[in-house]
């Protein structure tokens, strides 16, 4: 049977206030040493999980942040399941129970409270895997630690003998008189660590605690996917109980094992002063004996002529309590919670809103990106610069078709927004330069100039076409072009149909010739033009395209779409077949959510929706970025994170929340939310903006190339046109005038 460690990361440690509090409780905080407890706990966990396990983290969704920066820091990977509030150690363990049982009916969870200290790691992971022989045999083991002096600050277990048997009884914390007396008959500390299998935990749940297993078993079947899953709603319906009332006083299973290491769950400052390693900033002392300090940066304690205290210095609240009365400052803090609760959690910066980030970014493109790009990004022949350097220099390199059509395409769809600037100059210089350098004889473009405007590469591609008829459309929707222009889209788009295969699939010209992304753009491009012409054939080729999509490109188990596949439409061998890129999820979703309100398709939107969840497995949870590439079963390929997909989430997310209600609404709109400030992380004051963002949040020094502006613009369009979604009064405020 196979080990899968569960840290527990509820408890507020309310007794350590003002260094615990509810945005940031004892577990993430360093109180005995240079690592939190909680790494503390993750470093000596982690290694039980071999032989196919794994590490699971239950935690709050209002502590992801610390659980995933702390994780990141000792360098371990887990499954984090998030409690959408918390409902008590009974719930908490189930969900990770009915997780394991999911994956190994036959795993042990070995579940560790995150807040307690225990120096010997290795003493630890040996009376675990001597508990786990207990949990092979069906029994529910708890760690009983045998007591070094009364305590009245912990519970206690009777034994019924030495090592590992069954309970006699669980008692509350006593006064220090039966403390004395618990200790003297051979009672060992709660230490709130239990080692069972997750079949017998869930079993033993269903019969003493059956409402908190249906509802955690439904909040588990509807969970997030991915390494980090918030629980759905249905936890919120599990009744509120410790698993020691829940399950352990009842049932015939509970067995304890003592354990002689050193242990404590440091929930009072004279525990963290008995560690000898609580303290931390800067302070002096005069005359002063046994005495804990701690200060918070930038802050000094100095203290003259005292003894036995606890001086707790935080920005805003100071505690100064004699060590021998630290279980009282619960008292204090009840008080605080009455006369001043602003002193109950720290205070938070908020996260800029969505309406505030679409407004600043309405302005960013009005005064600085657009005009930027109008001047400096765009030659007197109407040649777009491929990339412009980050002081604003134009980078000489070679030219690509599509960068002129999508530069064509943003100048077109700012005049339809208002922009005042010269965008019709823009579009119709930008037209003319294509024309005279990109257009071969047969009326469709080359794919690539040298910066002296020769052609280096005559390849006719599909996506480049596709980008031209998506600008040829725009320009006619704004008002620039005529009866040719139709003519011209209808002869672009002929031409690519006859590439196609005997399942609908056009071949893409190049190294990957069974491709989703080609389509992609025509199927954008088949949109743009449905609404400028009468052609019923516009709206054949995105009904076709949107069959693809559903029928060949999606995966039908797992609702991710391929990138990459052979000559029969199968997905390619090998890695390239495994390929899912989140951008491109998103992207997709967006497009086929527009295709199916058009239709009235109420299948196209599931398969919208499945492909959102899909983009969404590429959002790193911790920098809450999307990630440039997966593998087919959701892992991390690469996890740097370019721009563009960024922008494809936040459009993504606006449609999927038009077309929501209630909590899922919500939802969607907090992800556009954190989409929009993930933009916010690329783009530079002067209207550029960096690609590239590496693991560590800084970015490669590189050009900002011209072809994001698209993706960019495209992003303020679905911001635009969502504003009631967002609750802001759509007019002026959200236009680029």
């Amino acid at each position: 049977m196979t080990l899968y460690p569960v840290i527990m990361c509820g408890g507020a440690g309310t007794r350590l206030w003002p260094a615990s509090r509810p945005s940031r409780p004892k577990q993430f905080i360093a109180l005995a040493g240079n690592r939190s407890l909680f790494q503390e706990t993750v470093l000596r966990a982690a290694p039980l999980a071999v032989d196919g396990g794994c590490l699971v983290v239950v935690g709050g969704v209002d502590h992801k942040a610390w659980i995933m920066a702390q994780l990141d820091q000792v360098g371990v990977d887990a499954q984090i399941l998030l409690e959408p509030e918390g409902r008590d150690s009974a719930a908490a363990m189930a969900a990770a129970a009915v997780w394991t049982h999911g994956r190994d009916p036959a795993g042990i969870n070995v579940f560790i409270a995150s807040d307690h200290h225990i120096p010997d790691h290795e003493g630890f992971r040996a009376a675990v895997t001597a508990a786990a022989d207990g949990a092979r045999e069906a029994r529910i083991v708890t760690l009983g630690v045998k007591p070094t002096e009364p305590s009245s600050a912990y519970g206690y277990i009777a034994p019924t003998g030495r090592g590992l048997g069954p309970i006699a009884a669980f008692v509350e914390k006593p006064d220090q008189e039966m403390a004395r007396r618990y200790i003297r008959d051979g009672y060992l500390w709660n230490s709130g660590n239990f080692i069972a299998s997750s079949e017998v935990l869930l079993a033993e749940m269903k019969a003493h605690a059956p409402a908190v297993a249906s509802a955690v078993r439904a909040a588990v079947a509807t969970a997030g996917r991915g390494s980090v899953a918030v629980l759905g709603d249905a936890f919120r319906q599990a009744p509120k109980v410790s698993i020691d009332y829940a399950v352990m006083e009842k049932t015939r299973l509970a067995s304890v094992l003592e354990v002689d290491f050193s242990w404590s769950d440091l929930g009072a400052w004279d525990a963290i002063a008995a560690s000898g390693e609580g303290e931390i900033g800067g302070h002096i002392f005069e005359d002063a004996e046994g005495c804990l300090a701690r200060a918070a940066d930038g802050m000094l304690v100095a203290a003259i002529g005292v003894r036995n205290l606890a001086i707790i210095a935080e920005p805003d609240a100071v505690l100064v309590c004699d060590l021998s009365r630290s279980q009282d400052v619960k008292r204090i803090v009840e008080r605080i919670r009455l006369s001043s609760p602003q002193h109950m959690d720290f205070a938070r910066r908020p996260d800029e809103a969505l309406a505030a980030g679409a407004l600043r970014l309405r302005e960013w493109l009005r005064f600085k990106a657009l005009p930027l790009w109008s001047a400096l990004g765009q030659g007197e022949d109407g040649a777009f610069a491929e990339s412009l350097a980050l002081d604003g220099r134009r980078v000489e390199t070679p030219r690509r078709a599509r960068v002129q059509a999508r530069q064509i395409y943003v100048f077109a769809q700012a005049g339809l927004m208002g922009w005042e600037g010269p965008w019709a100059r823009a579009v119709r210089t930008g037209l003319a330069s294509l024309d005279a350098d990109f257009l071969r004889d047969d009326g469709l473009m080359r794919t690539l100039l040298c910066a002296e405007n020769r052609p280096l590469d005559e390849t006719v591609m599909i996506y480049d076409q596709a980008f031209l008829l998506l600008a040829l459309a725009t320009a006619l929707k704004a008002g620039i072009g005529d009866g040719d222009v139709h003519a011209r889209g209808v002869a672009i788009r002929d031409a690519l149909v006859m590439r196609a295969t005997p399942n609908g699939g056009l071949r893409e010209a190049g190294g990957r010739p069974f491709q989703s992304n080609a389509h992609m753009h025509l199927f954008e491009a088949a949109l743009a033009w449905e609404e400028v012409s009468d052609d019923p054939a516009w709206r054949d080729l995105a009904d076709r395209v949107a069959g693809l999509a559903c029928t060949t490109f999606i995966d039908p188990v797992s609702g991710r779409l391929r990138e990459v596949f052979d000559e029969t439409w199968a997905p390619a061998p090998g890695d390239e077949g495994r390929l899912i890129e989140p951008g491109h999820q998103f992207e997709w979703s967006w497009l086929l959510a527009r295709y199916a309100k058009s239709r009235g398709n109420e299948a196209t939107m599931v398969a919208a929706q499945r492909l959102y969840v899909a983009g969404r497995e590429g959002v790193n949870e911790r920098h809450l970025v999307a990630v440039n590439a997966l593998n087919g079963d959701g892992s991390v390929r690469n996890a740097r994170a370019r721009l563009w997909p960024q922008t494809e989430w936040l459009k993504s997310a606006l449609i999927m929340a038009r077309e929501s209600s209630g909590r899922d609404r919500a939802a969607y709109l907090d992800d556009a939310s954190a989409a929009l400030r993930a933009l916010w992380l690329y783009l530079t004051p002067a209207g550029l903006w960096r690609d590239t963002r590496l693991q560590d949040g800084s970015f490669i020094e590189e050009p900002a190339p011209a072809s994001s502006l698209y993706h960019i613009v495209l992003a303020f369009t679905q911001l635009a046109e969502s504003a009631p979604v967002s609750g802001e009064d759509r007019g002026p405020a959200m236009a680029l005038r």
